[in-house]
């Protein structure tokens, strides 16, 4: 094989490091370990209520498939309500987004992020675990909010308060 090739890699169910965050259920899938840091593949899965708080990250394409369940995405565009079957790309250029899970269902979606990155902040801040296992998400002291902007900001990411939306209006 020539030095500029790399092996085929198959990715078995359920295989990839598990982390919760902030209730929410993570596998990676493709690390950017495993692409030269070209991209990685989370496998999200979103309880009722659950989603990441409002975030932006200038320099990472990043795009949603919804595989089971609805999840609603606000944007500076307004909210989308995203059921399965749809895709949301979030380009390049640090468009402050987030989602959430307002249904009583889980829902399931496939994060792609183009370059990788994103994968190691999950394993950074959140808590290793086994994929589909909830942990109820822990109040954040100061302190907290202020090592995750930190750990955040070392990969790229914007982070902004759950209230974001609201202060905007």
């Amino acid at each position: 094989m020539s030095p500029d090739k790399q092996s085929v890699q198959v990715i078995v169910p359920d295989a990839g490091k598990a982390v919760s965050m902030m209730g929410d259920s993570y596998r990676i899938v493709i690390s950017g370990a495993a692409t030269q840091n070209e991209f990685a593949v989370i496998d999200m899965l979103v309880p009722p209520g659950g989603g990441p708080n409002p975030h932006a990250h200038k320099d990472i394409h990043e795009s949603f498939y919804v595989m089971e369940g609805e999840v609603e995405f606000m944007t500076e565009n307004g909210p989308v309500l995203a059921g399965a079957g749809t895709t949301v790309l979030i380009p390049k250029g640090g468009a402050v987004h987030n989602f959430k899970n307002k249904s009583d269902k889980l829902a399931r979606l496939w994060c792609t992020v183009v370059p990788a990155g994103l994968d190691q902040f999950f394993e950074e801040v959140g808590t290793p675990g086994t994929f589909g296992t909830f942990l109820p998400p822990a109040p954040l002291t100061g302190e907290d909010i202020s090592r995750l902007e930190h750990i955040a900001a070392k990969y790229g990411q914007e982070i902004y308060p759950p209230d974001y939306w609201e202060k905007k209006k």
